[in-house]
């Protein structure tokens, strides 16, 4: 592989890969989609990325079905954005004959990127999808076609939305195991939206959510938000990454409380959530947005064990020395593996590891392409 570093090459038929895998991880780069595999403490990648050339922004693992089924929202710069999916554990792919993914004419829009593919909590062959333009879709064949869920697309405060720095892009939605219906969407820069009755109607969700850089800094809707998790024991507390500020919700994004005291910065992109343990989170603060760099320059994530009531600083294994790796918002993810293992990936091209909760770290690739998403999993 020119141009990259990874800890091994893995080379096997599908029959031992499905025996032997514990934990996948799908790093999607600007240049690709490159694909790792732990047994034991060993870690391996494939030889050769995925989707060459492409920019990767959305990866999902679906583990519930038979087999894992990986999807990908790969980004042609000569074919335009397309929806792929894996049954064999990313060893071939398929595109759909017809796009997967589309706007109806009567839209007048055209898709720029899939930013956010999500498998429903609760709905097995359901997938989500989220869009550049801010779009939210479903799909009830497990991502091989989508519908625009139109409610939320004619929602009457859409002629309001503008676009943040990256772009307008749904890129975040968390469904509700307890309740099919339950559906909550974070787009930038247009804050959270959610629907309590499958999607026919929607509203804003940002009580309590801060927008500095708007002349009223507490908006119903405009904010900024980078990322939302769900709590692993308690699925009514959220927590939020937004352009500046942390917060936290306790009533399934009806109000939120600002939780980023302790933290060398509250601005960032990114929040992922402990798989199992409750008022567990991790976020990886950034110095400012017009510095985009870690906070102070150190590669640190800073995790909650008390629902952002403290933070501490997690870099056992990161380097040391000044650092400017910056993490985007879908590049810091856990697995469900017990203990849980932490990921993140940054514009370096790095990907780091955690097997213990993010207690210590190991750096798992280097000179990779600007890493813009990691999805990991248990598939063995």
């Amino acid at each position: 592989m020119v141009g990259c570093r990874l800890a091994g090459v893995w080379d096997r038929d599908v029959a031992e890969v499905f025996g032997m895998t514990e934990v996948l991880l799908a790093v999607g780069t600007r240049k690709g989609l490159f694909i790792g595999r732990r047994r034991g403490d060993a870690w391996e990648f494939d030889e050769s990325p995925y989707f060459n050339a492409q920019a990767v922004y959305s990866v999902a693992i679906d583990t519930r079905g038979e087999r894992p089924r990986l999807l990908a929202g790969g980004d042609s710069a000569h074919w335009g954005p397309s929806v792929f999916h894996s049954d064999d554990l990313g060893r071939t792919w398929t595109e759909p004959a017809q796009p997967a993914v589309k706007f109806p004419k009567d839209t007048e829009a055209s898709l720029e990127r899939v930013w956010q593919l999500h498998p429903a909590a609760a709905e097995p062959d359901v997938v989500y999808a989220g869009t550049e333009p801010a779009a939210l879709y479903r799909s009830e064949d497990r991502g091989e076609s989508f519908e625009l869920v139109r409610p939320l697309w004619e929602h009457p405060t859409r002629s309001q939305w503008v676009p943040g720095g990256g772009g307008e892009g749904l890129h975040t939605i968390l469904t509700d195991e307890r309740d099919p219906r339950s559906v909550t969407v974070a787009v930038s820069t247009a804050g959270v939206f959610r629907t309590a009755d499958g999607g026919a109607s929607w509203a804003p969700a940002n009580s309590g959510v801060s927008a500095v850089f708007l002349p009223d800094p507490n908006p119903e809707f405009g904010q900024c938000v980078h990322k939302v998790t769900r709590d692993a024991v308690n699925p009514d507390r959220l927590y939020l990454q937004n352009h500046w500020g942390v917060y936290r919700s306790d009533d399934a994004a009806t109000t939120w409380t600002d939780i980023g005291e302790g933290l060398p910065s509250t601005f960032g992109f990114a929040a992922a959530a402990h798989p199992h343990r409750g008022d567990t989170a991790y976020v990886f603060p950034i110095n400012a947005d017009a510095d985009r760099v870690p906070a102070d320059h150190r590669c640190r994530v800073y995790r909650t064990a008390d629902a952002g009531k403290t933070w501490e600083p997690l870099s056992a294994g990161l380097p040391q020395g000044d650092h400017f790796g910056t993490v985007l918002r879908d590049a810091l993810c856990t697995d469900d593996a017990d203990p849980a293992g932490v990921y993140f990936g940054n514009r370096n091209g790095e990907v780091y590891a955690s097997a213990d909760d993010g207690d210590s770290w190991r750096q798992l690739a280097a000179h990779l392409p600007d890493v813009l998403c990691v999805r990991a999993a248990v598939v063995g």
